[in-house]
């Protein structure tokens, strides 16, 4: 029996660590500590200027990252009441969960993308109560749990909740941090506005598909693109078929596209290191997602009709099946649904299937 080799580690897996660094004047990296499925570590980018300091993607909620927040910022020379701006690229929790707290200490405003809306707001896991007083030693316990999890999703199959390792963290950061809530923005901004930070203007620019409401930053002046998790250096981003979006995927190439439009000289990603070819790394992203579209057009021969966990199991390895994966492809099957290339179907039982034309 062969085993698969493990995969090497990538740039987002690392841990974080300690350093502050000075990446264009008024611009430091930070990185917070994450421990979520193929990350380690989160960047959160200061931007200084004469009101103290903005920061982009504050981490995760919770006491044990904020205490890391907390730490970065010594390290750079500010404190939390500093913080006049929290910026939000998207509605991740890695990404928004420390500007609640931000809000409620320093009074920092949480500035997002006008669609900004929360992951989570449809009373998942992280808004019952029940999961907050879960001690989860006990297997009672964690089943109930496990259901706050379970949905119907979009293609007919059961979303099931995540590992018990996963849940026991997001209950744990749920009854410390009293919320995974998303925050209300008090600043939302639109595409191609101008806003103010470290002392010059920057570019917003709405790049939908990993979520609908993705926000980077360009700053033209020193020609730097805070891409976010819609361009990142070693790894593609999911594209879910669980949002609000008409045919993601198609969304996403779109905001691909756009980033051949800037001038970068630097690209500040959420995780992994800079980097410096946005459109290079833009293109080798699509052509992923097109490698990916190509074997679902040539599964037709053998696979003439089938559901979406069918075809993950001929687009994704085995230790990649799940919901995630599930997702993705219901995402990449849309899109050929929406070109003409697929037919879909509803089964009795409530499942879609696919026939993609050969």
């Amino acid at each position: 029996m062969t085993t698969e080799p493990p995969k090497p580690q990538r740039q987002e897996q690392e841990r974080a660590t300690e350093e502050i660094t000075e990446l264009a004047p008024g611009v430091l990296r930070t990185q917070l500590p994450i421990d979520l499925p193929g990350l380690g570590h989160v960047n959160c980018y200061i931007l200084e200027d004469e009101r103290g300091i903005a920061l982009i993607d504050p981490g995760l909620p919770g006491p044990d990252s904020f205490s890391a927040l907390q730490d970065r910022l010594k390290r750079a020379g500010y404190k939390v009441t500093d913080v006049h701006t929290a910026i939000v690229t998207h509605s991740h929790f890695d990404h928004f969960g420390g500007a609640g707290q931000l809000r409620e200490e320093a009074g920092a405003a949480i500035l997002t993308h006008d669609s900004f809306s929360g992951l989570f707001d449809t009373a998942e896991g992280h808004e019952n109560p029940d999961a907050e007083t879960l001690e989860l030693h006990d297997e009672e316990s964690m089943e109930r749990l496990r259901a706050t999890f379970r949905r119907t999703t979009a293609w007919g199959t059961v979303w099931e909740a995540p590992p018990d390792d996963e849940l026991r963290l997001i209950a744990r950061m749920s009854r410390k941090a009293h919320r995974v809530r998303v925050p209300e923005p008090s600043v939302r901004v639109v595409d191609s506005q101008v806003i103010t930070l470290a002392r010059r203007e920057w570019i917003a620019v709405h790049t939908p598909g990993h979520t609908h409401d993705h926000l980077c930053l360009y700053d033209p002046v020193e020609r730097l693109m805070v891409s976010g998790d819609h361009v990142l250096p070693t790894i593609t981003p999911h594209i879910a078929g669980t949002g609000t979006q008409e045919d993601p995927l198609a969304r996403f190439f779109e905001s691909l596209e756009r980033m051949h439009a800037f001038d970068v000289r630097l690209v500040l990603p959420a995780h992994g290191h800079p980097f410096t070819d946005l459109g290079g790394r833009a293109d080798h992203i699509r052509e992923h997602h097109n490698e990916r579209l190509d074997v679902l057009r040539g599964a037709a021969t053998d696979l003439p009709e089938g559901t979406v966990p069918d075809f993950m199991r001929v687009l994704f390895k085995e230790r990649s099946w799940g919901n995630m994966a599930e997702s993705e492809t219901f995402a990449h099957l849309e899109h050929l649904r929406v070109l003409g290339e697929a037919d879909v179907a509803e089964r009795s039982d409530g499942m879609l299937t696919y026939a993609i034309h050969r």
